[in-house]
């Protein structure tokens, strides 16, 4: 084992290389007492339990520093931007709030159809954060956002009554983009007039082309409209019974201006109409043989909607009038300056209850109405109209520009709330979750099974995420059989039967899109017993981890998954979404939690010390929560932690696994016998129940041990975990006296004993280099000390070519190939390259991958001159050399060679001389241990 430098000069170092901007360091704000609260059931199945975020506290090191930069994010953010979108669509007033845009808006990806869902993972991330901390800086916006939301469903659950709006004469409606609101004039509001005037004042807050001033018609065939935008960015206003190809138009000269208020007038007389903007005569057309009278009783009259699929009008109306003359230009001027009242309709829009007076006295009340209606159940909450989930019910193909993944932003935000309970406790949350549950299970009982297995394999547009999962996690709260009922409808039989039979069917498959459902498999077996829930999900596991697993722990290329083993052949620059680790993780957990197979933990510190953490970036931002979307393994590849147009799924989940890195360090038995030790990294256990208290300190992993000192008395076994990589002599001490027992890689340490007050348990954990080959092929490795993945900064983009036999210790060990870095714990040189860990999240192009090249006959940098034979399958000689390592002394490897060239100069695969060469070489050498 190689020595270990001293535990001050470790952490020194492990300070200055975790330092994190002064941005994040800000002073820590108020706590209050974090009271665990009882909302978070554990199942009852599980034979080993998570703690409470609040029961372990992390000390610093690279989680804490990680951790920090989200925190400084959680706080400064404002909430009301996340809610504007919620708001909007429930035609409350957005306090002004500009929602943060990307997949979080109607901008964004596919017209902002995945909006909401990044609000519900940041309620979750606040969640975690007050959980963990007890900071009043995050429970404070916890309630901001769940009264926000209370705010919501309550106006979603009524016809809408508008916002008030400062007209040009004192009065007028608001419709906040987003609202999908319009109003409704009466049926005979134009009577049977030949010549008519419409006078609007409008108040456009967005330059969306063909929103409607007025459109007044049966359907897309027969019709009268004003839109403030027309293609070109101008007014126009058209006629036609003969649809958009009869049209006849009078278009504008000059586009409105925003967030002014304009005026607007039509006027037709006989064969001439004339379009006026702001009393000037905009556009005029005399060869027109429409009018209303001609057109006949028409069945719609809209101010803010359209007949087509066009987007509802953004912005304010003022006062309206419609006449059944066409006014002269200077009654039209007149209007820029007074009320005035039409003899067809006259609104001022003065009244706040949606039901607007006519002053004329002709027509009769405007009403404020909803394009799609309202919601089909009193629990529905979401930042969008129900109408993707009703589209998605006959959808037969994938359209993310007309659905995209409705239930998965409802899970979302189930998930966010159902978070913010468990660790506030605020009863409103669980009001909304629970309401949220009856609706889904009120719209999908309805559905044929035939039409959820349609919607539910449908790609993108029937993704649902970790849905299950959650709504398990709310049953086992309201125990409301309807909860329960509701899990199960998201059933995706293939899935489930093809991996309970143990049938890979994955290849071609959206992964992250599968991944959760998984989780929620586990969740039901939970909750019902069924032994084909689990089975599916344990095979499931076995399918994905390692086939179809990077190193680094990630899975998918472009978001799919490829056949097993094939590795090298996929590295490109979408590899390994985000998303899918996240999902790994919470699945490999919730695995352990059944059946404590180590291999799961092994998986977890994989992929937690490599993918998650290096997804987030060494770097404080007040906008962004700096996470990546893809991790690119091609050569050279630079992260990006600003992906697509922002606030995507990956950066909504890398805010969560953020700032709940403690929570699987340990595990407790159901049994309250077992504390199980996961993950080395410095912390603090508050196990309540058995009054005791674990403190945890290492630099790991710049440190190779940590030290556990435990406070209080109480009798379980500690079991501590031997990582697969730990090959080189995992040793426990007990009090300082070594504990003569075997340690097994990838297995646990158990050590039972009534524990007393000041004990310590010192574990070290030696590291060595070592390559992990991809399955299809052998050349192309990815290198690791311990736990850390170690990747080439540099910019080349092909594949670097390396050689590590030429110094390698008598142990197997790679690492004396290397030169370390003074001053830059875990960075090392190899041929002039620099090698850091993949954890540290810098813009460096990197090399995960390279090529393993091996081209000569080297012992402890002594070149034989022989080149490195190989065989047909890639294998060379030193690789079935150093196969056998450890060697117990250079006596022992000196007789593997013998044996080795002996052997493939029989073969004819080496020459006599070259094997002579060899050997005499490999006695002359000097081996590191």
């Amino acid at each position: 084992m190689e020595s270990l430098v001293s535990r001050r000069t470790v952490l020194r170092a492990a300070a200055l290389a975790t330092a994190v901007p002064a941005a994040s360091a800000t002073a820590p704000q108020a706590t209050a007492a974090i009271t665990p609260t009882s909302t978070s059931a554990v199942p009852a199945r599980w034979a080993v339990q998570p703690f409470q975020l609040a029961d372990v506290t992390l000390q610093q090191g690279v989680f804490a520093a990680k951790r920090a930069l989200m925190l400084a994010y959680g706080r400064g953010y404002d909430v009301n931007r996340l809610l504007q979108v919620f708001r909007a669509n429930a035609g409350l007033s957005t306090l002004g709030a500009v929602a943060p845009g990307g997949w979080e808006g109607l901008d964004g990806e596919a017209n902002g159809n995945l909006r909401g869902h990044y609000t519900g993972h940041f309620l979750s991330m606040l969640s975690q954060a007050y959980g963990s901390t007890g900071e009043t800086v995050f429970a404070d916006k916890i309630r901001t956002m769940i009264g926000a939301l209370t705010e919501v469903r309550a106006a979603l659950r009524k016809d809408p009554t508008g916002l008030a709006a400062s007209g040009p004469f004192g009065s007028g409606v608001d419709n906040v983009r987003g609202s999908s609101q319009y109003i409704e004039l009466p049926p005979a509001v134009l009577a049977t007039a030949r010549d008519l005037t419409v006078s609007v004042w409008i108040r456009p807050s967005h330059a969306s082309a063909w929103a409607r001033v007025f459109d007044f018609g049966d359907d897309t065939n027969r019709y009268l409209y004003l839109a403030a935008r027309n293609a070109s960015g101008v007014p126009r206003f058209a006629i036609t019974d003969g649809g958009a190809g009869r049209e006849q138009a009078i278009d504008g000269s000059a586009a409105l201006p925003l967030n002014t208020w304009s005026h607007l007038a039509v006027t037709i007389a006989g064969t001439t109409g004339t379009l006026y903007v702001n009393g000037v005569v905009a556009g005029r057309n005399t060869s027109m043989t429409l009018n209303p009278a001609v057109l006949g009783t028409l069945r719609n009259h809209w101010l803010g909607r359209s007949l087509y699929p066009d987007p509802a009008f953004a912005g304010a109306f003022g006062e309206t009038n419609l006449w059944s003359r066409a006014l002269g230009a200077d009654e039209i001027a007149k209007l820029q300056h007074e009320s005035a009242t039409g003899d067809l309709a006259s609104y001022t829009f003065a009244e706040t209850t949606g039901t607007f007076a006519d002053r004329s006295g002709h027509a009769g009340p405007a009403k404020l109405r909803r394009t799609w209606g309202g919601p089909s159940h009193p629990g529905f909450l979401a930042a969008y109209p129900e109408t993707q989930f009703i589209a998605l019910e006959s959808m037969t193909g994938s359209d993310y520009t007309k659905v995209w993944a409705p239930y998965y932003t409802a899970h979302k935000i189930l998930r966010g709330l159902l978070d913010a309970h468990a660790n506030t406790g605020d009863e409103r949350a669980l009001d909304l979750a629970s309401g949220m549950g009856d609706w889904m299970y009120s719209r999908l009982s309805k559905l044929p099974k035939t039409t959820l297995q349609r919607m539910w394999g449908l790609f993108s547009s029937g993704e649902f995420g970790g849905i299950v999962e959650a709504i398990c996690d709310l049953h086992a709260i309201t125990g409301a059989p309807d909860h329960l009922a509701l899990a199960r409808l998201f059933d995706l039989d293939r899935l489930i039967d093809s991996c309970a039979a143990g049938e890979d069917i994955l290849t071609g498959l959206h992964a992250n899109q599968h991944i959760p459902i998984l989780t929620g498999l586990v969740r039901l077996h939970d909750e019902t017993g069924e032994a084909r829930y689990l089975d599916a999900a344990r095979n499931f596991w076995g399918m994905v981890v390692p086939p179809r697993m990077y190193s680094i722990g990630g899975t998918s290329t472009g978001e799919f998954w490829k056949a097993p083993g094939l590795i090298a052949g996929t590295l490109t620059d979408v590899t390994a979404e985000t998303c899918c680790a996240y999902n790994l993780l919470k699945l490999g957990r919730m695995l352990f939690c059944h059946e404590q197979d180590p291999r799961y933990m092994d998986y977890y510190e994989r992929a937690l010390y490599n993918q998650v953490l290096g997804s987030k970036q060494d770097k404080a931002d007040a906008e962004k929560p700096l996470v990546t979307y893809f991790i690119g393994l091609n050569p050279g590849h630079v992260r990006d932690y600003t992906p697509k147009a922002g606030t995507t799924c990956c950066e909504g989940t890398g805010m969560e696994s953020a700032t709940k890195y403690q929570d699987t360090v340990y595990l407790k038995g159901a049994d309250g016998n077992s504390l199980y030790v996961n993950l080395y990294s410095p912390s603090t256990l508050s196990w309540r129940e058995k009054g005791i208290t674990l403190t945890q300190r290492t630099a790991f992993p710049y440190e190779q041990r940590s030290t556990l000192t435990v406070r209080g008395k109480a009798a379980f076994t500690l079991r501590l975990r031997v990582p697969a990589w730990c090959t080189g002599g995992f040793e426990v001490l007990l009090n300082g006296q070594p504990v003569r027992q075997a340690a097994v890689p990838g297995t646990y340490f158990p050590l039972s004993r009534d524990w007393r007050d000041g004990d310590t348990v010192e574990i070290r954990t030696p590291f060595r280099l070592r390559v992990e080959k991809a399955a299809d092929a052998q050349a192309t490795q990815s290198l690791f000390y311990g736990p850390v993945a170690l990747v080439a900064r540099d910019p080349r983009t092909t594949f670097l070519r390396f050689g590590l036999y030429r110094n390698a210790g008598l142990s197997g060990d790679l690492l004396p190939t290397l030169k370390p870095v003074a001053g830059k714990p875990l960075h090392f040189t190899l041929d002039g390259v620099e090698l850091a860990p993949f954890f540290e999240g810098t813009e460096d192009p990197t090399h995960v991958y390279f090529q393993r090249a091996e081209p000569a006959i080297v012992f402890g940098t002594l070149d034989s001159g022989v080149a490195n034979p190989v065989k047909p399958g890639g294998t060379t000689l030193l690789d079935e050399i150093w196969a056998a390592a450890p060697f117990a002394d250079k006596g022992a490897l000196i007789r593997q060679v013998q044996a080795k060239t002996t052997a493939w100069r029989d073969a004819g695969l080496l020459g006599a001389e070259d094997a002579r060469k060899v050997v005499t070489t490999a006695r002359q050498a000097s081996y590191a241990k």
